[in-house]
């Protein structure tokens, strides 16, 4: 018979909280996690890894089309959708199956089912639609003295905007095309938004974007922003902002969509769309407004280490609030159960936490805009330093770029540091790393970074902020 008492329930089994499970029981909590659909959740199976998988493929097959420039010949150069879908699962099956065998290497008991909390201390778990794992524990009543959710979040839809996984996509559509549209209208200029507009438009689509706000990638440096959005129209994709899309007329395979500027409608015809318009929080029949646990905007409220308002339940990752990122997920989920164990973990600091975009150019940013800055009236020093400076940069036939960094002139604090060109989310760490120790602009001056790297960039920036850079 099925063990039903355990220390620590996670309901989800994404980033958020399979790290979480396996914290907990390296903490010798006995622990059980929850799950409906996929092991890894969204990140895994529909997500972070996946589109990862398949802007890799475009990156190749876009290097392949420019191989003169490097002195190479490839003649005849094609794709095979099917290929390129086939290979990105492939990816996300591998990493699914990995989430199983930490789970059982961890001792972590997987129940395969739909969860919802009866009172604090107990929890219905109701048959999935989707078959169970081997190993994995059935439906019954569980009980557990903390329960965490961490239920992650769903694309948000917008009225008229409803997806329909056939002219009118999410992301889970757009991941799995059956063949690359001729042309292709993208709802919303975020991450996701921006990353499939990459994605398809390297694979020679028509790409549109309309973005609400009055520039793309909302929440980048503006500097940042332009950047990026000039890189973007000098790759064939325009770009709408300030606009909304009011009203989509569809046909057998197309879909006429009318955009208003506020001044002016136009309209136009493309064979697909995707809506990419943000996310909401799973907060839904999980008994929480039965319970009195306070929820805010489709977010469960908590206070920085995963606390909700009801003893003995937590909430992190993307139901717990933005920035609704896997790392975020994951270190809050640490952050929760260390609590729990009575470590007195820091709480989260929401400006340590990295985000980034994987299109062409990648971008990555951590901290404080220049604009953020000085709406809390900081006196700061910006240093910028451009890819066209940076030998490695030539070498790899990627100069176009831009390092951006801010500090507090008082106290020589790094506030914020803001990229776009190749590699950068790989470079971002850096300065997150900078920041979490308190790293001071002296210290990152004295620094000895190798050459011939992109990460010179990154010091030169920094240079540059105190009238000190040396490459250009």
């Amino acid at each position: 018979m099925a063990d039903t008492l355990f220390d620590v329930l996670i309901i989800g089994s994404g980033p958020g909280g399979y790290v979480t499970a396996i914290r907990a029981a390296q903490l010798g909590f006995k622990t059980a996690i929850v799950e409906r659909d996929y092991l890894g959740g969204i990140c895994l199976n529909w997500g972070c890894i996946p589109t990862k998988a398949l802007l890799r493929s475009a990156e190749i097959y876009h290097y392949v089309q420019h191989a003169k420039d490097y002195g190479l010949k490839a003649d005849n150069v094609g794709y095979d959708p099917s290929a390129v879908v086939k290979r990105s699962r492939g990816v996300s099956k591998r990493l699914n199956d990995g989430v199983g065998f930490l789970m059982k290497k961890n001792k972590v008991q997987i129940i395969w089912g739909e969860a919802a909390i009866d009172a604090p201390g107990k929890v219905t778990v109701k048959p999935s639609k989707i078959e169970a794992p081997k190993g994995a524990a059935g439906p019954g009543q569980y009980q557990a003295k903390h329960i965490i959710v961490a239920t992650g979040a769903r694309p948000r839809v917008l009225p008229g905007l409803e997806p329909d996984k056939k002219l009118v996509w999410t992301y889970f559509e757009a991941m799995v095309p059956p063949s690359i549209p001729k042309s292709l209208l993208v709802v919303g200029s975020g991450a996701i938004g921006v990353e499939f507009a990459s994605f398809f438009r390297t694979f020679g689509t028509e790409v549109t974007i309309v973005e609400v706000l009055p520039q793309i990638l909302p929440v980048e440096d503006q500097e940042i922003q332009a950047f990026a959005r000039k890189s973007f129209e000098k790759q064939g994709i325009k770009i709408i902002t300030g606009a909304k899309v009011t009203r989509l007329d569809k046909k057998a395979d197309s879909v006429t969509a009318e955009i208003d500027d506020g001044k002016t409608k136009q309209t136009i015809t493309v064979e697909r769309v995707i809506s990419a318009v943000g996310v909401v929080g799973n907060i839904e029949n999980l008994g929480l407004e039965k319970l009195g646990v306070k929820t805010e905007r489709g977010i469960v409220v908590t206070d920085g280490l995963g606390k909700t308002n009801v003893p003995g339940i937590y909430a992190i990752g993307d139901v717990a609030g933005p920035p609704m990122l896997a790392h975020k997920a994951e270190h809050e989920g640490v952050i929760c159960i260390e609590a729990i164990k009575g470590l007195h973990p820091h709480p989260m600091n929401k400006l340590m936490i990295p985000g980034c975009t994987y299109c062409q150019p990648q971008i990555a940013s951590v901290g404080l805009t220049e604009q953020a800055a000085k709406d809390k009236k900081l006196d700061i020093r910006v240093g910028r330093f451009p890819f066209v400076g940076n030998g490695k940069a030539i070498a790899l036939g990627e100069d176009q770029g831009l390092v951006k960094v801010i500090f507090d002139k008082k106290t020589g604090q790094l506030l914020g540091a803001h990229m776009v060109g190749a590699e950068v989310t790989e470079l971002i760490q850096g300065y997150v790393v900078a920041m979490n120790l308190e790293t001071t602009e002296e210290e990152l001056m004295h620094t000895v970074f190798p050459h011939p790297t992109l990460s010179e960039m990154m010091k030169e920036a920094v240079l540059d902020a105190y009238g000190r850079v040396l490459n250009i």
